[in-house]
């Protein structure tokens, strides 16, 4: 019971927190409150098979990882409709919108960073996304994982780094 009321209280802590960060990667704010309420769930579920000995590392895994998974379903869709898009495209002049190809290859390029992002260590990876997509100071990601101000900047840059040379390879 006491652990349930904990994990509550997480929940409510975090909620718009973790609710910004899925729409980070999902760019769709009302996904991302279903994202954070399924994440809800899914911890509690958990919680009952299992102890936990960071709640809220697995809390930003689990919204993280329905956010990916909703982008890797958009982006199968959006590659089925390009036919249907291109269509509607044609009434916008070609200056105003990128050539399907170069929409295409961004969508390949986003998802080479997030297989990148799937081989990092959880706490480089977490430092990373807190940063670029939840727009969190080096001094709160600190904070959040318990170390210092310039490990964190380290963090960040090492997975910027691997990303970066996960991009260029051939």
């Amino acid at each position: 019971m006491a652990q349930d009321s904990a994990l509550l209280a997480l929940y409510s802590t975090y909620r718009r927190d973790l609710i910004n960060y899925a729409n980070k990667i999902t760019g769709d704010m009302s996904c991302s409150e279903d994202i954070v309420q399924e994440a809800w769930l899914r911890l509690q579920d958990a919680a009952q098979k299992q102890g936990f000995r960071s709640p809220r590392s697995y809390l930003y895994s689990i919204v993280r990882n329905l956010a990916l998974d909703g982008r890797r379903r958009d982006k199968r869709q959006r590659t089925v409709m390009v036919t249907g898009v291109m269509e509607n495209v044609a009434e916008i002049s070609a200056d105003q919108q990128p050539s399907v190809d170069q929409v295409l290859l961004h969508l390949d390029e986003m998802e080479i960073v997030y297989q990148a992002l799937a081989e990092l260590p959880e706490r480089t990876r977490v430092a990373f996304e807190m940063h670029r997509f939840g727009d969190r100071k080096l001094r709160e990601i600190a904070e959040f994982l318990g170390i210092s101000v310039a490990k964190a900047h380290t963090l960040v840059i090492e997975a910027l780094e691997h990303c970066k040379e996960r991009l260029n390879q051939p």
